[in-house]
This record gives structure tokens, C-alpha cells and sequence, in this order.
């Protein structure tokens, strides 16, 4: 059973607007925390949740519910720390994209030019790590390849060829506190590709190698160059790839499923690695955040790349990001050869380091086209709806992703309260 919630301190409230105000009904708004609580809290399948819904510039649905510490039994606040896992995503594709804004690169630049180790990049053919017959890449991967999951790179929990065995066996891309990006580029110099860049859609280590080339366009180390451009210039306070000593009492635990269906702890906050020292700044899935330091993100990239006056990018920049990059206008069933997304793929289109609706009734969901988000393992999630003027983000700590389909019920309660 879980332990009866103690508050540690009370948490900053953000200053919320009546729903009404913002063109939303209050009353659809509260079967969210009804469902969760229905669904998820009481049958303990997840802890703890904070649900965000804003419109217009405001908040106006701010709930936290349950508990971000079982064992401990300390309350959710609005704001704990979570390990955002790949919503790091959109945070790294936005800094590479302020150096494109800087003339660094064109989006279909071979990615050999700013990493000459890859100059030769073959494609498997059959073996075993290290014996593996390749042969050459159709076309050189280029950076738009990257940010769109079509470079051919894996993820090494896939668990589905030769290469991504090979991932794991060389750690690619962690462990989370073990060597750098520099070293990750330097390994998968050796390894083959899973298909020639562009033939297909596979998610992996490519926003990783992005936040590599952001510390080789701008000379800075990742984590630095974030706190400078973007997370700083933002007010994302909390926002980082550790937790300091100063902010573990509002860090989440993380829990996963055991066989039994049964929540147990994953990662206690008090000895998580995010509290030690970091070497491999991931920017596929390092970032730690809170909901307050998301929204802001989110505000800017809905802002057309401004918020408050801060300018993060140009609108015509996010613009570009936020349309469907496959190409000839396909959706991801189209191309997608992997197993695991943090979206759906019928009727879903990807663009720079975010999945892109492309139709409602193909993907078989309420919404608007264009809009526009990401998830991260731990079964966060956001979405952005331009049309609507609308942002939705979830927070909670529950690995793996995908297990339960959160986004798509938030989806059938907060459309509806549109007015």
C-alpha cells in the first residue's frame, strides 16, 4: 500500500487563470483528475501525476496528485523534479537550430563534413559484433537525417538486430554517468548503420550526435551552451542534466511494472545517478525538469520562438521545425522499421525533433493538424496545438513509456472542454 503523502514544504503555485477566461470549460477539466485517479492512482499503476493544461499565454489546469516518493511518502508537488528522459529532444533540436539561425550548417549538409570519422559509414548486411558484413550508403547521411530519425543510427533497447546488440554491448549513449559525446561519436565511427540514411525511420542515438555538433559549432560543452542559450534566457531554473543536493527533497522517484504487475521503485531519488556527476550530457534523454520549467519552453516555441521578450529562435525557424519533414508528405507507417516511438504512427509525420499531426482520421484521434509534441520514457508527454493556442503537458514517473496511452485519454478530455 502506498504511504500516507507528506508535504515537504508547500510548492509555488503558478499564477492560473479561470478557465473560462481562456475559452475552456472548468467542468470537462476536472474529469481529468477523476480519470487518473480512477484509472491510475487508486489501483496503483502509477504513484503520482502533475497535469498542465494553458491556453492563450495562461495556465488554467494545474492538478498534482498522488505521491512523487512512495517509499517516503511524500506528496506530489507542482514543482518536482522528473526525469524528462527524450523531451530533452525538442530542447537539443531548438539549440542546434540556433546555430542554423547562425549560418553553421544547411539542414542537408553531409554530416561527414562537421564529423570527419564518418566519412565512411556502411550499411549491415549479416554477423556480429565485431564481425560484420557491410556494404556503402546509398547517399551520405545528412543533418535533417538526424533530426528526423533517418540516419540509419538505433537505440541499443531495441532489441531487434545484430546492430542494436552491438549498442549495448559498447554502452552507446550510456551508462547516463559514463563517458562523453566525443567518445559516442568515436564508437559508432565502427559500427555499421541499420539502413542507408533516408530509406527509413528508426529512433536512436541521432539527437545525441546533434548535441555533439552543438559543442562543435559553438566550442562549448552541451550542458553549458543549454544553460547560456536557452534554459537560462528562459527562466528554466530547475532544468538540467543533475539535481543538487539543494533540490533532492523535490526530486520524483521513478518506478516501473515488476512481473506481477506490481509498482515497485526503479530509481530512488536520494541515490539516482542525476545527483551525482555527469560526463555524457544526453541530448537525446539527459535533462531533468520540473512542469513549470516545461511550460515555459513550450510557451516559447508557441510564441513563435519568444516569450517574454526573450527571443530563443526566429517564428519562421519554428516554423520550419514543426512541419512534416518525411518525405513526399508520408507518415510514419510509411518509413518506421522499429518497434518503439513516443507517438503514434498512422497519420503522424515528423519534423525537426518533433512528431507533426498530419490527419485526424487516419491517425484516429481528436486534435487539430499541426500540432505538434514529444514523450520521454518515463511516460511524460507534451503537445502543442498552434490552432488552438493550446498546450497540455503530463508529468509523472513510470517507466517504460507506451504502457499505458496517457497522451491519447488526455486528448479525449481536454479537446472537449475547448468552447
Amino acid at each position: 500500500m502506498a504511504a500516507r503523502p507528506v508535504l515537504v514544504s508547500a510548492p509555488p503555485e503558478l499564477d492560473l487563470a479561470r478557465p473560462e477566461e481562456v475559452g475552456l470549460n472548468a467542468a470537462q477539466l476536472a474529469r481529468i483528475d477523476d480519470h487518473l485517479r480512477r484509472r491510475y492512482l487508486e489501483p496503483e499503476k502509477i504513484a503520482g501525476c502533475l497535469t498542465l493544461v494553458a491556453r492563450g499565454g495562461k495556465p488554467a489546469y494545474l492538478s498534482a496528485q498522488g505521491l512523487m516518493d512512495r517509499e517516503r511518502g511524500r506528496a506530489m508537488r507542482t514543482d518536482t523534479i522528473f526525469r524528462i528522459y527524450s523531451m530533452t529532444k525538442p530542447i537539443t533540436s531548438v539549440a542546434l537550430m540556433q546555430l542554423y539561425e547562425q549560418g553553421h550548417f544547411q539542414l542537408d549538409d553531409p554530416v561527414r563534413k562537421f564529423i570527419p570519422e564518418w566519412r565512411d559509414l556502411r550499411v549491415f548486411e549479416s554477423g556480429n559484433h565485431p564481425n560484420f558484413l557491410t556494404r556503402p550508403v546509398d547517399r551520405p547521411m545528412t543533418i535533417r537525417d538526424l533530426f528526423t530519425h533517418q540516419s540509419g543510427l538505433t537505440y541499443g533497447f531495441m532489441e531487434r538486430t545484430n546492430v542494436d546488440a552491438a549498442y549495448r554491448e559498447l554502452a552507446i549513449g550510456g551508462p547516463p554517468a559514463g563517458g562523453s559525446l566525443r567518445q559516442m561519436i568515436e564508437q559508432l565511427a565502427g559500427l555499421p548503420l541499420e539502413f542507408s540514411p533516408g530509406d527509413a525511420w528508426n529512433y536512436s542515438v541521432a539527437t545525441d550526435v546533434l548535441a555533439y555538433l552543438v559543442e562543435v559549432f559553438s566550442g562549448q560543452p552541451f550542458d553549458e551552451y543549454l544553460q547560456e542559450h536557452i534554459t537560462g534566457p528562459l527562466g528554466m531554473v530547475d532544468t538540467g542534466f543533475t539535481v543538487p543536493a539543494s533540490k533532492v527533497d523535490r526530486f520524483a522517484a521513478n518506478y516501473r511494472r515488476d512481473r506481477n504487475k506490481q509498482l515497485v521503485l526503479l530509481d530512488d531519488p536520494l541515490t539516482s545517478h542525476y545527483t551525482g556527476d555527469v560526463s555524457f550530457f544526453s541530448g537525446g534523454g539527459g535533462l531533468v525538469s520540473t512542469m513549470h520549467d516545461y511550460y515555459r519552453f513550450c510557451q516559447m516555441m508557441l510564441g513563435g520562438g519568444t516569450l517574454e521578450n526573450t527571443r530563443i529562435l526566429g517564428r519562421k525557424t519554428v516554423e520550419l521545425m514543426t512541419m512534416n519533414h518525411l518525405p513526399s508528405g508520408s507518415d510514419l507507417t510509411d518509413l518506421a522499421v522499429g518497434t518503439f516511438s513516443e507517438t503514434t504512427y498512422e497519420g503522424v509525420g515528423f519534423g525537426l525533433g518533433v512528431s507533426v499531426t498530419l490527419d485526424l482520421a487516419v491517425a484516429q484521434a481528436i486534435g487539430s493538424v499541426g500540432e505538434y509534441g514529444w514523450g520521454g520514457a518515463a511516460s511524460t508527454a507534451f503537445w502543442i496545438d498552434p490552432k488552438e493556442d493550446l498546450i497540455v503537458i503530463f508529468m509523472v514517473q513510470f517507466w517504460m513509456s507506451g504502457t499505458f496511452n496517457f497522451r491519447g485519454q488526455l486528448k479525449s478530455i481536454v479537446y472537449p472542454a475547448l468552447t
